[in-house]
Formats: structure tokens, sequence, C-alpha cells
């Protein structure tokens, strides 16, 4: 024992794994095992290697992010959300993850956008307006509960989309897309779905 920790020190330390917590600042949290997959092809499992997050469409640039460099770049928050799904069940989580408005704004916006449109690694989209992901601090999360997003759970990123049905709370997000057309329906919105997805509307 003595060994290992002077070779520790020598050396550095060697990272564990990070253990899930129950609670935050006196809050109790759900376990990330107590969501439901309904995801639309089975969970994903991104080769984190050849991963980009592409941010296009209305902007001045367009960027294209490895995995590591959206999580030095962008300065980090956490924040304890609850998921609501329309299938009636709930998780409150403490997700950490960047501004997807700080994202928005490196790209730099044009000033026709008014609608942004998120796609996943299994083709799966929703879409929101400008004003909601630039008026409010909506994360788009690498980690839940002081852990790595599991494949199950969207990694590398899912969006925290507040106030927001779960449908809206897209996972394994690969592009996003700014746009003029606020018409834009994603993949459950074109069967039926509210567009908003608010919580709070039957």
């Amino acid at each position: 024992m003595l060994y290992v920790i002077i070779a520790g020190y020598l050396h550095g330390p060697t990272s564990l794994p990070s253990v899930e917590i129950r609670s935050y600042q006196g809050q109790n949290l759900s376990s990330i095992s107590d969501f439901r997959e309904n995801s639309i092809k089975g969970p994903q499992y991104v080769n984190i290697s050849e991963y980009r997050l592409t941010i296009t469409g209305l902007t001045n640039t367009t960027l294209t992010h490895p995995y590591d460099e959206v999580l030095q770049k962008y300065p980090h928050y956490t924040k304890v959300v609850t998921l609501y799904c329309v299938e009636g069940w709930h998780v409150t989580i403490l997700w950490e993850g960047v501004l997807v408005r700080d994202v928005l704004l490196d790209a730099g916006i044009d000033p026709r956008a008014n609608t942004v449109i998120f796609t996943a690694h299994d083709g799966y989209t929703t879409s929101f307006p400008l004003d909601y992901l630039m008026d409010n601090d909506i994360i788009m999360a690498y980690s839940m509960n002081n852990v790595t997003l599991p494949a199950n759970r969207g990694y590398p990123f899912q969006l925290v989309a507040e106030d927001k049905f779960g449908y809206k709370w897209e996972k394994w997000i690969e592009k996003i897309e700014l746009t003029d057309n606020p018409n834009y329906r994603g993949y459950w919105e074109r069967r039926g779905f509210s567009n908003n997805g608010d919580i709070n509307n039957s």
C-alpha cells in the first residue's frame, strides 16, 4: 500500500471511476437506472474518436468540434432539472454540461435565424425557437449525477430541455442547425406531438 501511494505521488494521481451521487445540496436525486429506454432505434454507441459536433445553418461560420474540444472550450455548469416523460414517469437529475447559448454565440447567429434544429446520431430530430435557447440556461449535458453519460442516456451529449417533455430532450447530439423555418417538425412532432412540448400543456 505504501508503494502504491509513493508511486502515485511520483508519477501523478491515477483517476478512479466517478461514483453516482443520489443527493445534492439537500435534494434527493433519481438514479440513472430510473430512466426507461424508449429511443427510436435503441441505445447508440458513438465512437468518440470519430465524433464531431457540428453547428451550422444560419451562422456566421460552421463549427466542427471534437468531444474534448467542446469540454475544453466552453464554461461548465451544473443544475438539478427534472425530466417529465409523456408516458407518466419522471426523474430528477444533477446535470453538468455547457450552455447551448454559448455554443450558438460562438458560431455567430444570422439575424434571419429563429429556430434551432437538433439532430442525433440515430437520425432523431427536434427543434426549438431560438429565443428559448438564448433566454434560458439550457444545458447540453455530458454528465449526470457526477458520472459521464452512459451510452443509453445520450453519450456524448444530451439536451436538458427544461420545462419541456422528455421527447424534446434529445440524446446523442451530433448537429445543431440554425434556420428561419419555425414550422420545422421533428420525429415525434411529425407524428402528432406538440411542437413546443411544454410540460404545462396537455
